[in-house]
């Protein structure tokens, strides 16, 4: 399809930074699809590919526009990439209507926008769509993963109408393989995965049930591991490990926490109270159902910090020692450090218990602006060494090289923010050894959490073909399905 649209003046359509070798292998492969998934591991700069992409289509006159959709917390971070890597500066689609008019009525080459706008903005996206040839790439598609979300089956709806899809990110199963289903029915319509997504879930889902189920385990291995077979003729995927780059070492290191007395005390008690109640309601067991969740969640803030959990505890959780003194040595060797943790209110608590360490906050509750500053403040100021956040405010899209360490004070269920909230360091840029620090208190949840993560990562790489079955099965273990029970009291 050419071009329908003119501009006055074409923008200059060159790239200002050559790729990397491996980058232009990718869009070599890609370029000439009607869809495609750019699967690269975080950090290996999946950016470049799809900028490099968009100047290629506008360059042979393939396509009127591209048209970016990102997370909304992105938008700021990818106008920098554009202003980092071509000439162009892209329209912005917001929320509101009014200066959303004469973007849609513009001829410009390239919009950027964010998901919630293909709500607000259905009608005119879909009039936007048929009256000039437009390739949508979604960035970080796991925003569109639930196929029953009405944002996703918003997304569905107006996929046809693009002339060129292209789904971006380096986590395409956030959590278990089923998560890879949505993602690419917005490229394809099912042709690849089929078009029931109940059927596939029940074949794709890492269930508790194969903790005590041989049969069950070889089905779900087998199904799984032709997942990227399946895909792989649109589909491109590099890892650290493929040797397409020379990144430093990612060292990982659990910590092995001791419990404050009370916190204990309370932990058991909320525990027993937990089990006492599962057993009276016959809770289901799955992990995934949502009131169980809360209930396994609650005793995660406990692990953390009591104080989330009842107001009156007062005294020092157990692993904030154990914190102190890593960042002590973080300290003397003169480097900067990323602290993570899942609540909210345990960053601000974590940022005044830090403040003698210069520490500053990010999350969710703070406006983007202010997010937006306090990142730029840790990335330029030297005497900002510490950055406490949460995953879901700073986990994806961001460069934050300037530090080489990462500590868990607690982490939650999802592979997906333990994936990327680490790789925020260990990506193209960085100089020096990165260091994971994972905090484990003894004899809690945080061990089942360990074992989870363990076994959803194995099984996501096991779909996305980056391990043989035989590894899978050398390291894989079920027993996360076997523990959840007996923390729940169900056994």
């Amino acid at each position: 399809m050419v071009q329908r649209i003119k501009l006055k003046k074409e923008p200059n359509l060159s790239a200002k930074f050559e790729a990397f070798s491996f980058q232009a292998e990718a869009v070599r492969a890609i370029r000439d699809l009607e869809y495609c998934a750019i699967f690269h591991e975080q950090g290996l700069g999946k950016s470049k590919i799809a900028i490099d992409l968009m100047l290629y289509w506008l360059e042979k006159k393939l396509v009127d526009t591209v048209l970016f959709v990102v997370k909304k917390s992105l938008l700021r971070n990818w106008e920098k990439e554009f202003g980092a890597h071509t000439h162009m500066r892209p329209k912005i689609l917001s929320q509101s209507r009014r200066e959303n008019y004469y973007v849609f009525n513009s001829p410009s080459r390239l919009v950027l926008t964010h998901y919630e706008v293909f709500r607000s903005e259905n009608e005119r996206m879909r009039l936007f769509l048929k009256a000039r040839s437009v390739a949508g790439i979604l960035d970080e598609s796991t925003k569109i993963k639930n196929p029953n979300s009405a944002l996703t089956k918003t997304v569905f709806d107006l996929a046809p109408l693009f002339s060129r899809r292209v789904i971006v990110t380096g986590t395409s199963i956030a959590n278990r393989p089923y998560d890879l289903w949505a993602q690419i029915w917005f490229l394809d319509q099912g042709k690849s995965l089929g078009s029931d997504f109940k059927q596939f879930k029940q074949e794709a889902d890492l269930s508790n049930e194969l903790a005590e189920d041989e049969d069950e385990r070889w089905r779900f291995e087998a199904f799984v591991k032709d997942l990227s077979s399946k895909i792989s003729h649109f589909a491109v995927r590099k890892t650290k490990e493929s040797g397409t780059i020379v990144l430093p070492r990612k060292e990982i290191h659990a910590v092995i926490t001791d419990w404050e007395r009370r916190q204990y005390d309370l932990y058991r008690q909320i525990q027993n109270d937990m089990r006492t109640v599962v057993i009276k309601e016959g809770l289901p067991v799955e992990d995934n159902s949502e009131e169980v969740l809360k209930r396994l969640l609650r005793l995660v803030q406990i692990a953390s910090n009591p104080h989330l959990v009842d107001e009156s505890y007062q005294s020092e959780p157990g692993k904030l020692l154990y914190l102190k003194d890593i960042l002590d040595r973080i300290g003397e060797a003169g480097e900067k450090c990323i602290v993570w943790s899942t609540f909210t209110d345990n960053v601000d608590w974590l940022a005044r218990e830090l403040s003698s360490y210069g520490a500053r906050r990010v999350h969710g509750r703070l406006s983007l602006a202010e997010r937006n500053a306090t990142i730029e403040k840790f990335i330029a100021e030297k005497e900002i060494s510490i950055l406490v956040a949460t995953p879901g405010a700073a986990k994806e899209g961001l460069t934050l090289t300037v530090a080489n360490h990462v500590i868990f004070f607690d982490r939650s269920f999802s592979l997906d923010d333990y994936l990327q909230a680490q790789d925020r360091i260990h990506r193209i840029s960085q100089c020096k050894t990165c260091h994971v620090y994972n905090l484990i208190m003894r004899e809690s949840i945080d061990e089942w959490i360990e074992l989870l993560l363990h076994a959803k990562s194995l099984a996501a790489q096991l779909a996305q073909g980056d391990i043989s079955l035989e590894y899978y099965r050398a390291q894989m273990s079920y027993d996360f399905g076997t523990i959840v029970r007996e923390i729940l009291g169900m056994r």
